[in-house]
């Protein structure tokens, strides 16, 4: 049976999971599908967990380099790819049953190039595992709305081959957001989505060492995102006027640093304080925050101690 949909799965060192993550591709009620998976140099079990599925099931296919991230995984798997139709799933996700079956065809009946569904984290108590479905977003303005947060998470959706091609895969600039960076550009190419409104994919998540984690680099990295998909695509945001560009651009650099601040997570509030003040979009009683942020690091500690100790 020829694959209609290529699932490309990045691994490294998930021997834990991937077996399952495995088992979920070859599970879906969606017969013509095929998994490429790429062992980005793993150290542990993973590649001879996915050998023995492969020489199981020959819709499975093991390709190994070494490493060199998960995005550049990702493109190699998409070099192999064949079907007509991408989905991406990690090493250590999940999908129910028909995830794929339903947005094949929400996606092939609406005539869109990209279904997405909703999802749900699990493994860390630490964090919100409420099952979520994100908004209709093709029926407002999707550049807009992207532009204020990656929509998805990476194994969320379904997209026809064409459109992954059309911008390249993926940037290999700036890791922690570069699922979030094929998002935009390809909302840049094509608005022709498609919701499913129900969880059918699952998120794992790790705890604070895990590259989704809010850390200043993530959010800096979103920035540079956004920031370089108006500069490369400005017919995309030509409907919207100055303003409005700059504050999906650059507005969230400043809400995230106050975040960082109240918190008294210095090392993420410093720097993101820094860049805002290059972006100039601030108004002036934020400045007594920005040029404290100047300061060399131990300085601004200090000086923070002290507003604390008198706030006490």
């Amino acid at each position: 049976m020829r694959a209609e949909i290529s699932v490309v799965m990045a691994c490294h060192n998930a021997e834990p999971f991937v077996g399952e993550a495995v088992e979920s591709v070859c599970g879906q009620s969606f017969p013509a599908v095929e998994l490429i998976v790429v062992d980005d140099g793993s150290t542990d079990a993973s590649p001879e967990i996915v050998a023995e599925k492969a020489a199981a099931d020959p819709r499975v296919r093991l390709v190994r380099q070494a490493n060199r991230g998960p995005y550049p995984a990702r493109n190699r798997g998409l070099s192999e790819a064949r079907g007509r139709f991408i989905a991406f799933l990690d090493a250590d996700d999940y999908w129910e049953p028909d995830c794929l079956a339903r947005l094949h065809a929400a996606l092939t009946e609406s005539g869109a190039d990209l279904a997405y569904c909703g999802w749900q984290n699990v493994g860390d108590a630490t964090i919100s595992t409420e099952p979520y479905v994100p908004p209709a977003y093709e029926e407002g303005d999707v550049v807009a709305r992207f532009l204020r947060g990656c929509p998805w998470p990476i194994h969320a959706c379904l997209t026809r081959r064409e459109v992954i091609d059309g911008v390249g895969g993926f940037s290999e600039r700036r890791f922690s957001s570069m699922d979030y960076d094929l998002w935009l550009r390809i909302s840049g190419r094509t608005q022709r989505i498609v919701r499913v409104p129900e969880v059918l994919a699952y998120y794992r998540w790790h705890g604070n060492g895990q590259i989704s984690a809010v850390k200043w680099r993530q959010v800096l990295d979103a920035w540079w995102v956004r920031r370089d998909f108006v500069r490369l695509q400005p017919w995309a945001v030509a409907h919207l006027g100055r303003r409005a560009r700059r504050e999906l651009v650059h507005g969230d650099l400043l809400r995230r640093a106050y975040t960082a601040y109240w918190r008294r997570d210095l090392e993420s509030a410093r720097p993101l304080f820094r860049r805002a003040l290059a972006t100039g979009c601030w108004n002036l009683p934020d400045l007594k925050y920005l040029l404290a942020a100047c300061l060399p690091a131990p300085l601004y500690r200090t000086l923070l101690q002290l507003r604390d100790r008198r706030a006490e």
